[in-house]
């Protein structure tokens, strides 16, 4: 059996045991729809300019949680050293865990996505892009979650290790305000944050106009901090997953 394959079983296992609850479903759906829907209500003209930031903000939210929330639970039940007992390499573990977390949030962004463009009538400009910025966030997402999580052995030491990341780039990546209206100091600091370019991407999807002259720029900035977050995901599991 392949490594990806071998993934694969672990991710469905994951979306089997724990991601097919309603709690879950409703929670990854009702928050950013009825954030959004507040803002189109106070001004309609307007929501398109924040609609792929609440996107965004959902993949941020939704696989940083889960991801975390899975691994906290097996470490606590004994169930992720068995895994790590098994003839299975560190990657493939991982790439089992961050499947089924980047297919949560995928799900929860395509179905709010869906959403606008029926009730709203959200244009969709690039497809493509508008995918690729979905996926690249996933799975940066994912790791990133996959990190903290090993880091720590419960759920809230992980939400609040990840609430120290999450709540300082939502606020500097373009979600609810465009990266050149921020401070000319802060600017920089937003190049730094992943969530910056997959706002940038969903922007260029769905209006086809972003803070970048070519959407070329945020997807190379995509796929390196895919591959930092990859890296730092083993490095973590293979430091901290056996404590």
């Amino acid at each position: 059996m392949s490594q990806f394959r071998r993934g694969w079983a672990i991710s469905c296992k994951d979306i089997e045991s724990y991601y097919g609850k309603p709690p879950l479903i409703t929670w990854g759906l009702l928050f950013p729809a009825v954030l959004l829907l507040s803002v189109y209500v106070k001004d309609p003209a307007t929501y398109l300019a924040i609609a792929p930031g609440i996107i965004a903000m959902t993949l941020l939210f939704g696989n940083t949680s889960m991801a975390a929330i899975v691994v906290t639970f097996e470490k606590r039940a004994g169930t992720l050293q068995r895994l790590l007992l098994a003839p299975l390499s560190i990657r493939t573990i991982i790439l089992g865990k961050a499947l089924s977390a980047s297919a949560y949030g995928l799900v929860s962004a395509l179905a709010l996505s869906l959403g606008l463009k029926l009730a709203l009538g959200m244009p969709l400009v690039n497809p493509l892009i508008f995918i690729a910025g979905l996926m690249l966030g996933a799975g940066c997402f994912s790791l990133l979650g996959l990190t903290a999580s090993v880091m720590v052995r419960e759920v809230f030491e992980a939400m609040t290790l990840l609430n120290f990341f999450r709540f300082p780039i939502l606020f500097i990546s373009g979600v609810f305000m465009p990266l050149s209206q921020l401070p000319t100091w802060l600017q920089p600091v937003a190049l730094a944050s992943p969530l910056t370019y997959v706002v940038e991407l969903l922007h260029f999807g769905v209006t086809g106009r972003s803070e970048f002259a070519t959407p070329v720029i945020p997807l190379l900035a995509g796929l390196l901090f895919l591959l930092v977050s990859w890296l730092l995901a083993e490095a973590m599991f293979r430091r901290r997953a056996y404590a």
